[in-house]
């Protein structure tokens, strides 16, 4: 964790100084810390986005080959190796990787527990670390916001204060709600309909009410400054998320016929003529042609119909 306290550090009280210096905040007031940490939190994510684009990458090939995974379990469903086999061979193929959508997460991790542990331990300790020195220490953990509320209280441990309470269940009801809503506003727009069965849409759902849980019964113990950490990071990745749904969808999804629709007014708007895309119906159902019944005909029609007949040989007899 060294090399991340070093890097967070730097970065927290780098926009400490700015805040200081260039906008005379007060240097041991809460908001400044706030602030400092939202700053944290906005140059982490922005040094994320090429992960971000890359896991957007990936999901978007996961939920277009999902017809073609499903092909595969249906042929290969008894015998669990091959099925792993083509599956990974059509993972390298579509240029897919199926772990590229938990990067993000997973390098913001141990950036999270590394604040943590800045908070938690060493701002409550008045003991410095890496860049945050001990006069940084002191002051990062003796802010308190709106003068009432330090950083270092969670809900746990509020010190018997209704404030640090109030505020601590609020910032965890935003980090969790914004945690669902993103998943979901995944799922609902950026999702073709195939993609909504099978294993990874039954991942996808699992990751839309259990993280919310998750966040929620944790958010419980982490400090308030973590909060601010965490909720701001969700509100990014709600706002980006948003932005790449709208701009960049993946085909075959609601989001994707959204987006033909705003530019085909947009053309309109511009005095182009848009032609619609055309629609393929479907063909009718070809039937065998049934063998028709020869009608039903008199003994008269059916006499004419035959001509007459030959006159019987006599018997016996020779034709003159």
């Amino acid at each position: 964790m060294t090399p991340l306290y070093y890097a967070i550090s730097a970065v927290l009280v780098a926009w400490h100084w700015a805040l200081t210096n260039i906008l005379q905040m007060n240097p041991h007031g809460g908001a400044t810390w706030v602030l400092s940490i939202i700053g944290l939190t906005l140059t982490v994510r922005a040094a994320l986005i090429p992960l971000f684009v890359k896991q957007i990458k990936s999901s978007r090939n996961m939920q277009l080959i999902q017809p073609k995974v499903k092909e595969l379990q249906k042929k290969y469903g008894h015998d669990r190796e091959r099925l792993a086999q083509e599956t990974m061979k059509l993972y390298r193929e579509s240029g897919t990787n199926p772990f590229a959508s938990c990067l993000p997460i997973l390098i913001q991790m141990p950036i999270f527990l590394a604040l943590f542990r800045l908070l938690d331990h060493h701002a409550a300790n008045g003991s410095g670390i890496a860049f945050l020195t001990t006069d940084l220490a002191k002051s990062f953990g003796s802010a308190e916001l709106f003068g009432v509320i330090p950083l270092k209280a969670t809900f746990l441990q509020s010190g018997g204060s209704i404030a640090v309470q109030v505020v601590a269940a609020l910032l965890v009801v935003a980090m969790t709600a914004t945690t669902f809503t993103t998943q979901r506003q995944l799922m609902s727009k950026n999702m073709p309909p195939d993609a909504l069965t099978g294993p990874y849409a039954q991942q996808q759902k699992l990751l839309l009410y259990v993280l919310p849980v998750v966040f929620a019964v944790g958010g419980i113990a982490f400090p308030i400054g973590v909060l601010f950490y965490w909720t701001t990071s969700n509100l990014w990745t709600m706002g980006q998320q948003f932005y790449v749904i709208r701009n960049n969808p993946a085909p075959g999804t609601s989001a994707a016929k959204a987006k033909e629709e705003r530019d085909r007014l947009k053309a309109q708007k511009h005095g182009k003529v848009v032609e619609a895309a055309p629609v393929e119906e479907p063909e009718p159902e070809r039937r065998p042609q049934q063998r028709q019944q020869p009608k039903k005909q008199s003994r008269e029609k059916r006499k004419k119909s035959s001509g007459p007949r030959p006159a019987p040989k006599p018997e016996g007899g020779t034709n003159d």
